[in-house]
This record gives structure tokens, C-alpha cells and sequence, in this order.
């Protein structure tokens, strides 16, 4: 029996550059159609496996212990993984269409191997995408304000498509939360057009040359440049604090808020962190109602 969770093969139907740092990439196929394409999707992750060097992909088939298969394939055959967010995932017509939105260069000198596999990505090129099937019981989403009055929602370019695939489920729920979300972006052409509830106001932070976060934490009325702990600079796991998970081993207490202010934050691990630790530390914001994940940590390869 085919595995309710695994790879498919994925084709680009078309490429389009949304603005200086953004591009999205739309993937076809059939294989696609074994997708799970019922929503909401808030931030689900996928997993994209690249090409090895030799421009070949790994032969995973539907193998349900793709991951061992994969980790036990050599170095030159198993291509590169990395994890991304669903722009958007429709079915029309018994065409399945799943839209990824990747950031070109984190900062000057900065782009990795998946960046430079999108920049060049023409139509009709390959990869493979972890991703629920149809009848998966799927886990990869992390958004859960439960029954928060407030929502806000802060991340740098890497969390941005995944802030603005919530903020269009949001719009279709019958009564959506109102609160704010914060897109620190490299420039002001990276503003995005997101189709949000009336009630959620979007707020994009272009840098223009400041330090990574620093509008972030000015958004909370902070500065994450204070006082950063000197374990930051060197530790490489990424931070991971949810109501429902702790990867420090937190005591873990209810899986969501049921009043307040629910706060999700994504982005740089040390940002991530240090605005972590002013808002449960300093500010007294209790651990159920905040969601807090290192998408990428600046100057550490990431590893899929």
C-alpha cells in the first residue's frame, strides 16, 4: 500500500519573479494528484529534494521508509533536501498545482544550493516533494491559536510565504481573529500582495540595510541587538518552541490558547530566540501562547 506521507515527482510548470528577493515556482504532474489538496494548509511544511550534481533525482518510489532509504543512498546520489511552506495547493480539472515561494538571497554572499536551484529553474525541471497524500493524517503545521481573541504573527522573508498562506485561510474561516501580522522583508519592493481578512492588518518591515530582526524586535519595542546571549552566536540547532512541543524540553502544557493574544513567530533561529525570550521572560507572555520557529540560522548550512 501506498504511503499516506512520501515523495512525489514534481515538474515546474512555470516560474514567475514576484519581486528582487521572491520567486515563485509552480509544480505539476501527475504524481501530484495523489496530493491532499483540502485545506487549511495555515504553515504546513513540505520537503523538496533537489537534483545531485549530476542533475539526477533519487529513486524513492513509494517506499513508506523513505527517509532511511534516503539518508542511506551515497553522498552523490541523494541530492539535497531542504523544507519549505505551500504557497498554495489547488485540484481543478484533475490537475494538481502546488506553488512554492522561494527567497533568492537571504543577504549579499548569502544564497544557498536550493536559492541557486531556483534562480535557474526553467520550465520542465525536476524534484521530488515530501508532502501529505490523500487520507495522510498530517502533521507540519504548527499555527494553532485555539481560541486566542488576538493573533500576531511576525517572521522575516523565509516565514513570509507561510505568514501569508494563514492570513488567506484565515479569510475563509466564518469569524477571523483580528490582530497583526509583521513581514521583515531585504527591500521595500518585496512587499507582496496577500489576500488577508479585513480584520488581520499586514505590516512590512523592509530592512534596507539594517541588521537581520532589528525591525522585528522594534515591532514588539524591543531591540534584539541588546543583550544577546553570547551561546547565540555558535549554537546550531534551531530553536523550536510550540504549545505543543519543546525541542529543550519544556514541560509541555495545554496544545493551545484559549484567550489572549497568540503570538507565531518564524524566521532566523538566534532572532527567533532572543524575541522568544523577551516575550516569555521579560514581557511574562505565558508558553501556551506562543509559537516560536528557526526556519534558517545565519552562517550554518542548514540540513534539510
Amino acid at each position: 500500500m501506498a504511503p499516506t506521507y512520501g515523495p512525489v515527482h514534481a515538474i515546474v510548470e512555470s516560474v514567475e519573479d514576484l519581486s528582487p528577493n521572491f520567486r515563485r515556482i509552480v509544480f505539476s504532474g501527475p504524481d501530484l494528484n495523489h496530493l491532499a489538496t483540502e485545506g487549511p494548509f495555515y504553515d504546513q511544511r513540505i520537503k523538496l529534494i533537489f537534483p545531485a550534481g549530476d542533475g539526477r533525482l533519487p529513486d524513492l518510489g513509494d517506499d513508506p521508509e523513505w527517509y532511511q532509504t534516503w539518508l542511506a543512498l551515497p553522498d552523490d546520489e541523494r541530492g539535497l533536501m531542504r523544507t519549505y511552506s505551500i504557497r498554495e495547493l489547488t485540484r481543478e480539472n484533475d490537475v494538481t498545482r502546488l506553488s512554492v515561494d522561494f527567497v533568492l538571497h537571504l543577504s549579499p554572499g548569502g544564497s544557498g544550493p536550493a536559492a541557486e536551484w531556483a534562480a535557474g529553474a526553467e520550465e520542465g525541471a525536476e524534484l521530488l516533494i515530501i508532502a501529505p497524500r490523500r487520507g495522510a493524517e498530517s502533521g507540519g503545521i504548527e499555527f494553532n491559536p485555539g481560541q486566542a481573541a488576538e493573533i500576531v504573527l511576525l517572521g522575516d522573508e523565509t516565514a513570509a510565504p507561510a505568514i501569508a498562506r494563514i492570513l488567506e485561510d484565515l479569510r475563509e474561516q466564518d469569524n477571523p481573529v483580528r490582530g497583526t501580522a509583521y513581514l521583515e522583508v531585504p527591500t521595500t519592493a518585496d512587499r507582496l500582495d496577500i489576500a488577508g481578512p479585513d480584520t488581520m492588518a499586514v505590516r512590512w518591515l523592509p530592512r534596507e540595510g539594517a541588521d537581520h530582526g532589528e525591525e522585528l524586535a522594534a515591532a514588539l519595542g524591543w531591540h534584539c541587538t541588546e543583550e544577546a546571549p553570547a551561546d547565540d552566536a555558535d549554537a546550531e540547532d534551531l530553536v523550536w518552541e510550540t504549545p505543543a512541543y519543546s525541542a529543550t524540553g519544556e514541560e509541555i502544557g495545554p496544545a493551545a490558547p484559549v484567550t489572549g493574544t497568540y503570538y507565531w513567530i518564524a524566521g532566523e533561529s538566534g532572532v527567533v530566540k532572543r524575541l522568544r525570550r523577551f516575550l516569555v521572560r521579560e514581557v511574562g507572555v505565558d508558553r501556551n501562547q506562543v509559537a516560536f520557529m528557526g526556519y534558517w540560522r545565519q552562517g550554518v548550512a542548514m540540513r534539510g
